[in-house]
């Protein structure tokens, strides 16, 4: 496969003392003299090399054909660009994998850019997977279900979708149209009659024997030619039998074909994009403007649109919209498989070497087409409008959400726009379940994967500083005191921050902190920063006004002795609402989801030996969880599946004096 460059060569030529040895220990080099000395050792084979700076961080993943060609490249910054030459100066040491192939260079590539995320190279930020639809194998009565995640399960797979709303109505058609069953194994194993799916004819209910094996084998295989594209086909079919059903006078059946055609029909009226004859593939557009690049990627299977998704790779104003296209098709077939085609909207700087990539990784054919006229063109510039639209309303979005920025500076009196606002609110009844929430906004709106949930465990400062974090385990605080929680939530949050990024050099360091409360919750928090030493993070507090009216908000801030309020239309208002009802609503989810999980609870899921099968049976043997309480120990080893080593245990859960 690949093979790595000699380390101790590289460290002997980096480490290299420019004064020969002589004087104090000089500071570790950087920028051009270290990468020339890299390259009097390098091979001419082709490979990926890394570029890290001083404290450990990759700032740069590149792959090349002849790796010494290609790093010598940057022992000459004046031929580079300024963003080239600033990466150069701060590289002070390099690591190099050889690789058989180029091909096989640019797949590290692009998975080594989605592990490390270096901040010099084009970045697609976004790893979400997608759906898929699973047939499912090794069952008399095959299961069509929604599946998202490693595909380990053993069955037949149709996508990716490109999103969860595609995938529910296209098994919302397989349901109605072919009938087939939904429900878990351990359910249909257990069924005594049909359930209401059968009722409202979306399951053949194989489950009390309505439908023989055969029947059911060829509604399956029917699903799998309608998902592989010959829907036109199965319903040609199902007018051919509506016809025999009605000429032999049975009307029912040949009602039962008219829904199933009307399902058919009703999914093939949502291909709103020509697309017959393409068969497998993903069409991929991009278009950039004001240095920002919209990246809209369609999914055809078997001849249907399976849906689309817009991405925003993150790059430099100087990078062509061909290059970030390129680079956006690497990493984002690094983690999913690509489908026989792929259509693109600009000519790829490197396209024969980018389908022989995708070709290695799908271990199949992969076809890269960038087409100039004819049916796929008019897919291309069918995504090409999608790009544009979604590029033009983000765009509108970013510099709505910039104004309400620079307005919340001004009317704030904060020193700058804040680039990262975090909001903090609590959630609990009479303090029980308590859960603190964080969220977080900026320039491009909520930062929603930046959320987090603070289980409240009552903690309190300590004088002495607490150890490592400057807190300790308390035996709680009074029910209901939401100045002790907001103290543990923040106290929490920042010592953390300050341990892990005390150079504040990742980007998860709030510009201004918010909280949904008056003066007294202000001054929780200000109390927190000075015992942690913080002075440059701004704060504010926003209280409803009399009467919790809406539009009458009391703002509290540090320096000002009496609250300041906004005119009611004023959009900074509104903006300051929005932060934070967002904040409310996420504490209440999490409070929300925290009680429901507790109320689910058992007192038989903290005996240790007790998992969900034995419970099910002491749950069945005896009627509930009070009873197994109060059950003897000749009780408890009558239960199946229950031991007398396990029936003393569960006892003696229940009656540690006993």
């Amino acid at each position: 496969m690949s093979e790595r460059v000699s380390e101790n060569n590289q460290r002997e030529a980096a480490a290299k003392d420019p004064d020969g040895g002589l004087g104090e220990k000089a500071a570790a080099p950087s920028g051009v003299p270290v990468i020339e000395a890299y390259v009097k050792t390098l091979p001419g084979s082709p490979g990926v090399y890394r570029m890290v700076s001083g404290d450990g961080r990759v700032l740069y993943v590149g792959k090349a054909k002849s790796l010494k060609k290609r790093v010598a490249a940057y022992t000459k910054p004046d031929r580079q660009s300024i963003r080239i030459r600033r990466m150069i100066a701060e590289t002070t040491s390099m690591e190099f994998v050889t690789t058989h192939t180029e091909a096989e260079a640019l797949l590290l590539e692009s998975n080594l850019i989605k592990r490390f995320a270096p901040r010099y190279n084009i970045l697609l930020r976004d790893d979400k997977s997608f759906p898929f639809i699973l047939v499912t194998d090794g069952h008399d009565y095959p299961q069509v279900l929604k599946h998202r995640g490693a595909q380990n399960r053993s069955g037949h797979y149709f996508g990716p979708f490109a999103s969860v709303w595609a995938v529910n109505e296209t098994l919302a058609v397989l349901q109605r149209a072919f009938l087939l069953r939904s429900c878990t194994d351990t359910v249909f194993a257990n069924r005594s009659r049909p359930c209401l799916l059968h009722q409202i004819k979306r399951c053949a209910a194989p489950c009390v024997d309505k439908i023989g094996t055969n029947e059911y084998g060829q509604l399956v295989d029917q699903a799998r030619q309608f998902l592989t594209g010959g829907s036109h086909r199965i319903q040609q079919q199902f007018a051919t039998d509506m016809q025999e059903a009605s000429e032999a006078l049975e009307f029912e059946v040949a009602a039962q074909y008219r829904d199933r055609i009307r399902a058919l029909t009703k999914i093939q009226a949502h291909q709103d994009i020509a697309s017959s004859g393409i068969g497998e593939a993903d069409v991929i557009a991009a278009h950039e403007a004001g240095g920002s690049t919209c990246v809209q990627v369609f999914f055809f299977r078997g001849g249907a649109n399976f849906g689309n998704r817009a991405y925003y790779p993150s790059h430099t104003k100087d990078d062509g919209v061909a290059a970030v296209l390129e680079a956006f098709i690497g990493q984002f077939y690094a983690r999913t498989l690509p489908p026989k085609t792929i259509i693109v909207s600009h000519a790829l700087p490197n396209r024969d070497l980018v389908a022989e990539a995708l070709s290695v990784r799908a271990e199949r054919r992969v076809k890269v087409l960038h087409p100039r006229r004819g049916d796929k063109r008019k897919l291309v510039d069918h995504a090409m409008a999608n790009a544009r639209e979604a590029l033009a309303r983000r765009m509108a979005e970013s510099a709505s959400q910039r104004r309400l920025l620079d307005g919340m500076a001004a009317a704030l009196s904060l020193d700058a726009a804040p680039e990262r606002i975090e909001v903090y609110d609590n959630s609990h009844v009479s303090g029980a379940k308590a859960v603190g929430g964080m969220i977080v906004a900026g320039p491009e709106g909520f930062i929603k994967n930046a959320y987090r949930k603070f289980t409240i465990r009552g903690v309190r400062q300590t004088e002495a500083g607490g150890g490592e974090s400057g807190v300790e385990e308390d035996a709680g605080f009074s029910p209901g005191d939401d100045y002790a929680m907001m103290r543990e939530v923040l106290t929490r949050r920042f010592s953390r921050a300050i341990r892990e990024d005390p150079d504040r050099t990742s980007g998860q360091w709030p510009d201004l902190v918010l909280i949904d409360g008056g003066r007294g919750q202000l001054g929780v928090v200000l109390e927190v920063f000075q015992d942690l030493g913080l002075d440059d993070v701004a704060v504010v507090a926003i209280a409803k006004g009399p009467d919790r009216n809406a539009g009458r908000e009391r703002i509290f801030l540090p320096d000002r002795g009496e609250p300041i309020s906004l005119e009611p239309r004023d959009p900074v208002l509104y903006f300051l609402q929005r932060l934070r009802d967002e904040a409310h609503r996420f504490a209440i989810g999490a409070h929300r989801q925290k009680r429901s999980k507790a109320l689910s609870r058992s007192i038989l899921d903290d005996i240790p030996g007790i998992g969900a099968g034995r419970k099910k049976a002491l749950l069945h043997h005896f009627g509930g969880p009070d009873a197994v309480a109060q059950a003897g120990r000749s009780d408890l080893e009558a239960v199946e599946g229950i031991s007398r080593g396990l029936a003393n245990k569960i006892y003696d859960w229940f009656h540690p004096d006993g």
